[in-house]
């Protein structure tokens, strides 16, 4: 028997696909923003379970409730204009806990230059839900499914920040030489607002994502919806807080932490290499770190060797 524990979010979301009615061009069903009759809209969830590591605090997991949905829009090129959020939580938590995710999400809406609107609230696990609406103003959106043959493909920011994060809490370590800073990465992820404003307004770019979900991930999402192959080269990924650090203690390549693991919030985008002036004037800091082919997904140039990006972890 299925389960959505053996086919994974992205294969539920295909399963999910062929079972919904098709929204009307040029919507597409997935689980990033949408245009609905000229609102962006997007909306993303959080679990006590998965998304809160040790020594996170609610006004954090609130923070990383917002975040999740807001960067969304960001890979859009959206403007936010409001949040809406539903809270599943325990019946015995303090009420202090509550209102401390309600200030984590409204501190994070506030930083993207928005608020939040209201929602709802129930007993339950612990879960929050968030609901992202923005405004495109009059700029074309960024998708998933414009990536094209022979574009660069280039990200905002450092990764692997996170993964180290992580890797020092699970494994108690000494938060030294780099591993502070990726702790602070994990628990209080930035949405790329500004930039995602800045790249669309350029005129360059042909698909956009944020890496919430990881490197990898992103990357197949992109693949899948524009019809292509993506080839990354390891050592151009630019390299965050701590990955040197963890990658030694742990005995695995930086490119593994850097790719299969999430948690980063910067934009991946392509586009056409003549177009590289326009993304140079947009003043949107960016790395190229492969290119857009022909080939079977995303992929990863470690070595020498070239071996298939899978789904990531986080």
């Amino acid at each position: 028997m299925e389960t959505f524990g053996t086919l994974g979010e992205r294969g539920l979301i295909e399963r999910i696909r062929a079972t919904a009615r098709p929204p009307p061009p040029p919507g597409r069903l997935d689980d990033d923003a949408v245009d609905v009759a000229g609102v962006i809209a997007c909306v993303d969830s959080v679990t006590f379970e998965r998304h809160m590591p040790p020594g996170m605090s609610y006004g954090e997991f609130g923070w990383m409730a917002a975040a999740a949905s807001l960067s969304d829009l960001a890979a859009m090129g959206a403007r936010p204009t409001g949040i809406l959020a539903a809270m599943l939580l325990p019946p015995g938590m303090p009420v202090g806990d509550v209102l401390d995710i309600v200030g984590g999400m409204d501190r994070c809406a506030e930083s993207c230059g928005t608020h939040l609107y209201g929602g709802d609230t129930k007993p339950g696990a612990g879960s929050v839900s968030v609901t992202a609406l923005g405004d495109m103003e009059n700029r074309e959106p960024m998708a998933r499914s414009g990536a094209r043959e022979g574009d660069a493909v280039a990200v905002t920011g450092p990764l692997g920040g996170p993964a180290a994060g992580f890797e020092c809490l699970r494994n108690g370590w000494d938060p030294v030489g780099g591993l502070k800073d990726a702790v602070a990465s994990l628990y209080s992820p930035v949405p790329r607002i500004d930039w995602g404003v800045l790249l669309s307004g350029s005129g360059a770019v042909t698909s956009c994502i944020d890496l919430s979900d990881g490197l990898a991930t992103a990357a197949n999402a992109v693949c899948d919806a524009s019809g292509v192959g993506m080839l990354f080269e390891a050592s151009f990924l630019p390299e965050g807080p701590g990955v040197a650090v963890a990658s030694g203690r742990l005995g695995v390549p930086a490119a593994e932490l850097m790719t299969s693991f999430g948690g980063e919030y910067e934009l991946m985008f392509t586009f056409p290499r003549e177009r590289l002036e326009n993304i140079h004037s947009s003043g949107v800091p960016f790395h190229v770190v492969g290119y857009v082919d022909g080939g079977d997904g995303a992929r990863l140039s470690l070595d020498g060797e070239e071996r298939r990006l899978e789904h990531g972890r986080y």
